[in-house]
């Protein structure tokens, strides 16, 4: 098996993982306040990174690699988290998925101006085509949604967008999985200290299924799906395997059905579709 289909099949795996974080999330928010399940998932998966770290004797990074390290870790162990979290205690995980169609968008349009590329005039128009998709069926579903937790899903998608952009860039330097594995263990001795401060007063009110959806998102979301998703990158290229990220939105909606049973009508897959093409052709007139 040749390098490029190694890393299809590694993205695939992390887009995956990845595809369970909201279901995973909404459950968890039932019992748990937003902000602990942030700080407690990242320093779950730290102590694990760092241990990873230690047991393969990985290099410190150097001086100039700490702050795009600590800029990875605000926006991808807390950032993203925290804000789809507590967008979470608004809307339904099926009505948040939809805006993880504008992920790889986002990502690209970070990556063009962290890369200093210069897009072709039909991938604007295409982003914001597939962004008015999307604020469109927020605001047709206004009945059923809620401004806040729009806001704060959308917010969460600029947030990881760059964080995904910053840590590609820097997975060209030090290596694929130890990207998330230094910015989680740059950010335990606060996650650690937060986990404490934040921990619930009792335990007796919460539910076996909130506990699963922690250590999901903890050792999943956190830290395993992003092993696989950096793997991937380094070894398919960044540009073809993270269009596998177009897929993401379709298993979430697949696993809020199953797992936590929320209606999906027709039209969110239209708007699933509509964006996920809009991406699609984005990506490919993202350079000259």
């Amino acid at each position: 098996m040749n390098k490029a289909t190694n890393g299809w099949i590694n993205g695939f795996l992390g887009v995956l993982f990845f595809s369970g974080s909201l279901p995973a999330t909404r459950l968890a928010v039932m019992d748990f306040d937003p902000l602990f399940l942030t700080v407690c998932r990242a320093a779950i998966a730290g102590v694990l990174a760092g241990g990873l770290l230690l047991i393969f004797r990985q290099q410190r990074p150097v001086r100039n690699e700490i702050l795009p390290l600590m800029l990875v870790a605000l926006c991808v162990v807390v950032g993203f988290p925290l804000l789809t979290a507590l967008a979470l205690q608004y809307v339904t995980s099926a009505h948040a998925i939809i805006y993880i169609g504008l992920l790889p968008l986002s990502t690209a349009i970070f990556g063009v101006l962290r890369g200093g590329e210069r897009p072709q005039p039909i991938f604007w128009v295409l982003s914001t085509l597939g962004s008015c998709l999307v604020a469109g069926f927020a605001l047709a579903n206004g009945a059923t949604s809620s401004p806040i937790g729009d806001g704060l899903m959308l917010a969460s998608i600029i947030v990881c967008g760059y964080g995904y952009a910053e840590g590609a860039r820097l997975s060209r330097r030090l290596g694929g999985w130890q990207v998330i594995s230094w910015a989680l263990f740059i950010s335990l001795p606060v996650m650690l200290l937060l986990s404490l401060d934040q921990m619930p007063p009792s335990w007796d009110h919460i539910h076996a299924s909130s506990f699963l959806s922690l250590a999901y998102v903890s050792l999943f979301s956190m830290l395993i799906g992003f092993v696989f998703w950096y793997r991937g990158l380094a070894q398919g290229g960044i540009a073809a395997v993270s269009q596998l990220q177009l897929l993401q939105p379709f298993f979430g909606l697949l696993l809020s059905a199953l797992v936590l049973h929320e209606s999906i009508g027709w039209p969110i897959f239209f708007v699933n579709m509509g964006v996920v093409l809009c991406v699609a052709f984005a990506k490919r007139f993202a350079s000259k």
